[in-house]
């Protein structure tokens, strides 16, 4: 299918052939049928894109800190290629379109193929030929009314939900600066309200457009025209509401706003505009400015946009979909009028001459949409996860896979192309001779895109099983988020290929279990989870420095790992698994390598909340290991730091820069000391990628025993367990 995208980095528009979405549970595949431009959001992430990169930088300060940070923990060559391969990616355009339901989802009954719908979502309604969209951003179109209207749906609902935020009432007076798409939609739903109206725009096209659809009077902001039709309508006291719908630099609009509002009047802020509020001003009338968040209640809350899971209507009158709802109504019903907006409509095919003509100032348009064509073939049938098998006996031995010819490539499928995979897996390999970047396979049609064509993967697709059917594929990596990792990692051992999963490898012990029935049914334990901290250049030396001990040791592991953004999927516990769960299995792995053996008892005890934990791991000769998992630590320390202590002698590692071993000898002290410059931190993904590779040519031993990965897998879990129970578990082997 084809798709719009631009190149945050060059600032390139294309349309791009990408593969179809997978239609997933808890959602529906829409076939586009109109798609609207913002022609204010979009443009401006257009605009932003054809900057220089200090002015990209400037554009965007929140994101030059966050990348700063990164630095602090990751290292330059880590972030540089984080940072990289986000600009050096097609972005995808679009948020609101309509569409033909083109096939249904797992859990889904309000609509049925074949249905038109409304779509919402800047990750879901975009300006491609299929999109899969979630049950809470769509919405069916009422009898009678055109696709190309309903393809409104979000821009109107943006609207709404800022008329919602202004409270308006019957009789009220309200101003609205900014006559743009945004501007004269709410200009209608306020007319539609019994509030009249007053419009500032510097375009007196816009202004004749909004006085024909319901506004009082309108006019240019600088001009005395707009301040005159305001104290006529009011009586000299001023609005009760004003709208700033406009964008751009100037403070004109918020300045203009606290010189026209009344007395405790509201200033609700839809655009995005400069908010240098005069303080004076605003003081003096005891304005209530208020702000206006997209399309209404959940959105950016995953659980609600992504999960389907609905806001009690007692308690959230107006959500996303609702309000979407309720737009599609009221142009059904003649309550609001469209048609008037549509400035252009363009072929599909079109789309980069568009976008390149509003860019330019040749098209002059209010909104401008997509028409696609209406037979563009069938899409791709999409298939549900599988259903987990039962659990069985555990395996009590592998199999070994054929050495390879010497020159036959290693042949490379990946499920996922997030961030961690672009940035920290799949530059050593595409780099490493006699790989081959077989198959990428995501969900997310463009995601796949990308990663074809930063890497060179021969496919990308979202056919899962047809790239686990290919037996030209030796190895599967699995990188995707970690609710998938054990049921991805059985289906992929099921057909017989090298697993490599990066961690967890489950969640729960049924996963685990599932995983393990996996290998006893076919035979294959050909499996890597990825613990690479073992697999540290620096670590490795100093552990050989350390030498053999012949008493039991005192490991202390601290993980200052900070707190997360707001958004981050790995907040998302329910789903996805707590913090520790999902990455404790790196820092057990390490403690169990330097002790050289599997933990026979876990002790796990946290603060309010569960965020900071500690975790003591018991090992068979006595030794133990004190993990200290802590988020409220201060950002500039480094984020692991670690010390082994046996025998006389210590080993300490900080944050992978610096590495010491201290020996009290019979010829007196001993010390030594390795350290690497910040830029050149290395956690062990290359080491222990090429280990992985090594095994699959020669069909030797995994790099890690599958026993190790399934016992720290095993402690991992079980601090879950502790945590509810207070006290220590006992790991149990089983055979």
């Amino acid at each position: 299918m084809k798709q719009v995208v631009q190149n945050y980095k060059s600032g390139e528009l294309a349309v791009l052939d990408v593969p179809v979405p997978g239609c997933k549970p808890g959602g529906v595949l829409v076939r586009s049928a109109f798609s609207l431009i913002s022609t204010g959001t979009e443009l401006m992430k257009v605009s932003e894109a054809g900057m220089s990169m200090l002015g990209k930088a400037r554009s965007r300060p929140d994101q030059v800190a966050k990348v700063m940070q990164s630095v602090a923990t990751n290292g330059v060559p880590a972030t540089y290629r984080k940072v990289m391969g986000k600009l050096d990616s097609y972005t995808p355009l679009g948020y609101s379109l309509c569409g033909v339901v083109e096939q249904v989802g797992a859990g889904i009954d309000d609509v049925k193929v074949g249905d038109l719908v409304a779509c919402a979502g800047n990750e879901h309604a975009l300006h491609a030929e299929l999109n899969w969209v979630p049950r809470n951003l769509y919405a069916p179109v009422p009898d009678g009314l055109a696709p190309r209207h309903a393809a409104f749906g979000t821009v109107g609902s943006i609207a709404m939900q800022g008329v919602r935020q202004g409270e308006s009432r019957l009789g009220e007076v309200a101003l609205v600066i900014g006559l743009g798409l945004i501007g004269q939609l709410v200009v209608q739903l306020l007319a539609a309200s019994g509030v009249r109206v007053v419009g500032a725009d510097p375009d007196p096209v816009r202004c004749e457009l909004a006085e024909r659809l319901g506004a009082a009077a309108c006019g240019d902001p600088a001009s005395a025209a707009v301040e005159a039709a305001v104290a006529e309508l009011t009586g000299g006291h001023g609005v009760d509401q004003v709208y700033l719908a406009a964008g751009g630099g100037s403070n004109q609009p918020v300045e203009l706003a606290a010189r026209l509002c009344r007395d405790r009047g509201r200033v609700v802020d839809i655009g995005k505009c400069r908010l240098d509020l005069p303080w004076n001003a605003y003081y003096e009338k005891e304005l209530d400015v208020r702000f206006s968040r997209s399309y209404g209640p959940g959105r950016y809350d995953p659980e609600y946009e992504l999960e389907g899971r609905d806001y009690p209507i007692g308690y959230v009158r107006w959500t996303e979909r609702r309000n979407l709802a309720c737009f599609l109504d009221l142009v059904a019903r003649g309550s609001v009028d469209v048609e008037p907006l549509v400035s252009h409509i363009a072929d599909f095919d079109d789309a980069v001459e568009t976008y390149q003509r509003l860019k330019d100032g040749e098209l002059k348009a209010v909104a401008v949409l997509f028409r696609y064509p209406e037979h563009a073939g069938e899409a791709e049938e999409a298939r549900a996860p599988a259903v987990a098998v039962p659990a069985v006996k555990r395996p009590g031995g592998g199999v070994s896979t054929p050495a390879r010819a010497a020159k036959t490539p290693v042949r490379l499928a990946f499920v996922g192309a997030g961030n961690y995979a672009t940035s920290m897996l799949l530059p050593h390999l595409a780099q490493r001779e006699g790989v081959e970047l077989s198959a990428v396979v995501t969900t997310t049609a463009l995601s796949a895109a990308n990663a074809q064509r930063k890497f060179g993967f021969a496919q990308a697709t979202t056919d899962l099983d047809a790239v686990l059917g290919d037996k030209s594929i030796d190895a599967v990596f699995v990188a995707t988020r970690h609710s998938s990792h054990a049921e991805l990692t059985r289906k992929a051992l099921l057909t017989g290929k090298t697993v490599f999963v990066e961690k967890p490898l489950a969640l729960t012990e049924d996963e685990l279990a599932d995983v393990l029935a996996a290998v006893e049914e076919s035979g294959n334990d050909r499996l890597q989870v990825g613990f690479n901290r073992r697999f540290a250049p620096l670590l490795q030396e100093a552990r050989t420095r350390f030498g053999a001990r012949t008493g039991p040791a005192s490991l202390r592991y601290l993980v200052n790992a900070g707190k997360l953004q707001h958004g981050s999927w790995y907040l998302q516990q329910g789903a996805e698994g707590s913090r520790f769960a999902g990455e404790g299995g790196h820092f057990i792995d390490t403690a169990s390598w330097l002790l050289e053996a599997d933990p026979v008892s876990v002790y796990a005890t946290a603060a309010p909340g569960n965020e900071d934990l500690q975790v003591v791991l018991r090992y068979p000769d006595g030794s133990t290991a004190a993990i200290s998992y802590v988020t409220t630590g201060a950002p500039g320390f480094p984020k692991e730091t670690l010390d082994l202590v046996a025998d006389g002698k210590v080993l300490r590692l900080d944050d992978f820069v610096r590495a010491s071993v201290f020996v009290e000898g019979g010829v007196g002290r001993k010390k030594w000391v390795s350290s690497r410059l910040p830029k050149a931190r290395d956690k062990g993904q290359n080491a222990e990628l090429a280990a992985f590779i090594k095994a699959v040519r020669t069909g030797g031993p995994m790099p890690v025993p599958l026993e190790s990965l399934v016992a720290t897998t095993s402690a991992t879990l079980a601090v879950q367990t502790g945590l509810a129970g207070g006290a220590p578990v006992t790991l149990v082997r089983t055979r």
